[in-house]
């Protein structure tokens, strides 16, 4: 076993070196040790492709918060990845975020994405903790103070957040969160790379300089995808949905054109200037290591 006893490099330096686009994939915690077991041989598989950064996400509510931080160290101690956990201002006091900003500060992690969190399942809107946060900005500005060497990723959503009344609004409180100390932006998935480039410009308009890394989310299920987008409020473009519609029942065809999707969308992002991408991968190995077989040079 392999334990890491120095603190994380920033993924804001990563960024500042600009030697090539970063790597990075998004693990979720599982509900048990078995699934423990299977997300540790899924990143086993994943080590040759040598991600960057990856980073685990975080439950509503805290739902799955000792399980974060027991991948989180999973993932670096035995597995030797840059580790970057949720955390979200969902369920949480600031007493609450001010100890997990100070655990995870002295565990060596030293990035965080930094998320307002969704509502609790059955929830039908976000309601802050009493004594809690109401925003993404404010949960970046205590990191901030409390760990002033803390890199902190937010969300961005190149086709609107699904709560904001306009994409103006929307922007405006990606600028805030920014201007509170964010270091960079993921942004959710999308299939079409004009949203993308339509979003970085709107950024950049607007002030915002930081880098904004796309977020991928290969297809392997018509259905899945299209229950992922209705959350987010992502399009899913009218010839993707009739490739997938004409595979029928067919996976293996569906990953296939899944995949060659996902990968004619990075190789172009890679010509247009990206500064990386981040895989939604659902805690499963094949389409990660497919694309980055897929974009070796």
């Amino acid at each position: 076993m392999l334990i890491r006893m120095s603190p994380d490099r920033s993924v804001a330096h990563l960024f500042a070196e600009k030697t090539r686009p970063l790597r990075s994939i998004e693990f979720f915690p599982p509900r048990d040790d078995a699934g423990v077991d299977a997300l540790r041989q899924t990143a086993l598989a994943l080590q040759p492709i040598k991600p960057d950064f990856v980073s685990v996400t975080y439950g509503a509510g805290g739902s799955t918060r000792e399980r974060t931080a027991q991948v989180s160290r999973i993932l670096r101690d035995e597995l030797a990845f840059t580790v970057m956990p949720h955390l979200t201002c969902v369920g949480h006091t600031r007493a609450e975020l001010h100890e997990l900003a100070d655990q995870i500060h002295a565990d060596g992690f030293r990035n965080i994405m930094t998320l307002r969190g969704d509502p609790p399942k059955g929830s039908t809107g976000f309601t802050a903790t009493a004594d809690g946060l109401r925003y993404a900005s404010e949960l970046v500005a205590l990191l901030k103070a409390r760990h002033p060497d803390f890199c902190l990723g937010v969300g961005g959503y190149p086709e609107k957040h699904p709560e904001a009344a306009t994409i103006e609004t929307d922007l405006n409180h990606l600028k805030i969160k920014i201007d509170a100390g964010a270091d960079f932006i993921t942004t959710q998935l999308f299939f079409d790379n004009t949203v993308y480039y339509r979003f970085v410009d709107r950024c950049r308009a607007a002030g915002i300089t930081v880098p904004i890394v796309p977020g991928i989310m290969p297809v392997l299920s018509l259905k899945q995808i299209q229950r992922f987008t209705a959350m987010c409020g992502a399009t899913l473009p009218a010839i993707l949905v009739k490739r997938l519609e004409a595979s029928g029942a067919h996976t293996d065809v569906v990953e296939t054109i899944g995949l060659d999707w996902a990968l004619t969308q990075i190789r172009e992002l890679f010509s247009q200037g990206a500064p990386g991408y981040h895989l939604y991968i659902l805690n499963r190995a094949k389409s990660a290591l497919a694309l980055a077989a897929g974009l070796v040079a």
